[in-house]
């Protein structure tokens, strides 16, 4: 079945959410494709197959977008790059999110941290241990790791294209060691935005409760390993940006 949503065709197995912004023309690709609240695609647009566009995010005007976009991104050119974000209601362009270049703290001695910028997240770095056998990443629990796990869970063989994450936790602590490969981390604390690209074992994230977190540009062989402070609570979970924005609120009330 073929729906037509405002002169775009909608492929079946494809989920379109009703906030969704059309311009003219603009194509869909291929079957598999995501495209969630409050989301603007510009006149001949092209989206791929199994593509996710983020909430919020922007597709500007004859973008191609093969890869998939994550909330508030705007994205732009042939094949789409992220050129800048959105603020939270998607009114205006907000500030774009800081890269964070660890190799401005390689002076630093380890193991340390390096305050993000966006709410309580750190960039930890871990001592690396390395002679004629091998090398050797060690954290200890929990002077030099912000908490003591109650479970982890691994990331692996996740597509390019995809995105995981794209929720906020109301309670549970995160921690992000990419083992192996590389992927990029956006932090969003509802205000300030910052990115981290995972590509070493003795690097990791803490991501605290109440950021809202994304990861993309998975290499092939990326590892991405999360200890979590909380077992698995569903009731725990903000899954969408709004209801993020909404709790934010709530809490300063």
């Amino acid at each position: 079945m073929i729906e037509k949503i405002q002169d775009c065709f909608i492929p079946e197995g494809s989920i379109i959410a009703e906030s969704v912004t059309f311009g003219p023309r603009v194509v869909l690709a291929g079957e598999g494709i995501i495209i969630r609240s409050n989301v603007r695609i510009d006149a001949a647009a092209v989206i791929g197959a199994d593509v996710t566009i983020g909430q919020g995010a922007w597709v500007q005007a004859g973008s191609v977008v093969l890869r998939s976009v994550p909330p508030n991104a705007i994205v732009q050119g042939n094949p789409a790059q992220v050129v800048g974000y959105r603020d939270g209601d998607g009114t205006q362009r907000g500030p774009d999110p800081k890269h964070v270049d660890i190799h401005a703290f390689n002076h630093l001695p380890r193991p340390t941290r390096v305050n993000l910028g966006v709410g309580m997240s750190k960039l930890f770095l871990m001592r690396r241990i390395l002679d004629v056998r091998g090398a050797l990443s060690v954290g200890e629990l929990p002077n030099e790791v912000p908490f003591v796990p109650a479970r982890y869970f691994v990331v692996f063989d996740v597509p390019s294209m995809e995105i995981r994450g794209e929720h906020a936790h109301k309670h549970c602590q995160q921690f992000l060691i990419c083992l192996h490969g590389s992927c990029r981390v956006l932090l969003d604390d509802g205000k300030n935005r910052c990115e981290v690209t995972l590509d070493r074992p003795d690097m990791g994230v803490f991501m605290p409760e109440m950021i809202w977190g994304t990861q993309y540009r998975y290499s092939p062989d990326a590892v991405l390993l999360v200890f979590a402070s909380r077992t698995y609570e569903p009731e725990d979970y903000l899954r969408t940006y709004d209801d993020f924005l909404k709790e934010i609120e709530r809490r300063k009330a």
